[in-house]
């Protein structure tokens, strides 16, 4: 088939499925990627994740993880609802925007999975995988390279026309598509993400210092929180959107498209008194199929302890 064809018809059912974007890459070593990923784990700013170095060379060639790979697909699936706000309002401690619906990894793989199963019949067989946050692979990078925005200053991918609440779904391929052109930073002088951070996680524009973070703090530290650590929550018990709700180009954000990803309505009805005296049985209940599981019980009690005594120190609660 003719390859300008083919990529019009990937891109059509990516979006009749139901993604907010889809562009095209073609594969191979990420020569500038992998300097800076080499230098910012040299730095240890990648903190306990140590599966962050592994499979270096996969990680910056797609070419490793699919032999004869020639092309990359990068999707975007929005996670944002008008719903959001009226959580922040009427809930106590919080969760981040991604993690209020159903895990994405669940959501998002699936209809990767639709859309590899549509490439596969209409080329009559390929060779090919699709990742979802899965696998060594640079999603923000290949999505850059597909033409579908730009790392902002929080490291966080951006889109002109969509913001930046949405996942990253790939597929590395071993056919040829048309390619897109990378967008052009627009962050400009901004620096509104660096400002808001409360903990100066983002010590310098596009570097994160994961050991600051507070969804690293919430979602990958393992260990108890260090007596400086356990102040750095706010009201964040698992993730944190501060850099991205004061991003001006979130504004434009549009609403999810997958219904699993809206989310749940009990999470908004819960203070944190509710918190505090959650049960290991209601947390099964309350974030079965989420991708809050990642904690286990032990670790959400153990953000809800150190967020709840920041909340009674500022008067909070």
């Amino acid at each position: 088939m003719d390859v300008s064809r083919l990529s019009d018809l990937i891109k059509n059912y990516a979006l009749n499925l139901g993604f907010d974007a889809c562009g095209f890459a073609k594969a191979g070593f990420m020569e500038t990627e992998a300097r800076r990923l080499e230098e910012w784990l040299n730095q240890d700013r990648h903190a306990t994740m140590a599966w962050m170095g592994n499979h270096f060379e996969k990680r910056v060639d797609p070419t490793l993880l699919v032999p004869g790979a020639k092309s990359v697909i990068s999707v975007l699936a929005s996670y944002h609802h008008p719903s959001h706000q009226h959580y922040e309002l009427q809930s106590g401690l919080k969760i981040a925007k991604y993690a209020q619906g159903r895990d994405y990894h669940k959501v998002v793989k699936k209809k990767l999975k639709e859309l590899f199963n549509f490439i596969d019949d209409t080329c009559n067989g390929v060779n090919g995988r699709y990742f979802v946050d899965s696998a060594p692979v640079l999603d923000k990078a290949w999505a850059v390279r597909a033409g579908l925005g730009w790392i902002g200053k929080h490291s966080n991918l951006i889109n002109k026309e969509k913001g930046s609440y949405f996942f990253i779904g790939e597929i590395i391929l071993d056919t040829e598509l048309v390619y897109n052109t990378p967008q052009t930073d627009h962050c400009g002088s901004c620096t509104e993400c660096i400002e808001a951070c409360p903990t100066d996680a983002i010590y310098e524009p596009y570097r994160v210092d994961s050991a600051k973070c507070i969804s690293y703090l919430t979602i990958e530290h393992r260990d108890v929180f260090s007596k400086v650590d356990e102040t750095k929550l706010n009201e964040w018990i698992f993730g944190c959107d501060i850099c991205q709700d004061v991003c001006p180009w979130n504004k434009f954000s549009v609403v999810a498209s997958f219904p699993d990803l809206h989310p749940r309505t009990e999470l908004s009805k819960l203070n944190n008194r509710d918190w505090e005296s959650l049960s290991e049985t209601n947390f099964d209940i309350l974030f079965e199929g989420s991708a809050v599981k990642r904690t286990k019980y032990q670790g959400l009690k153990r953000n809800i302890k150190a967020a709840l005594l920041h909340t009674r120190n500022n008067g909070y609660f």
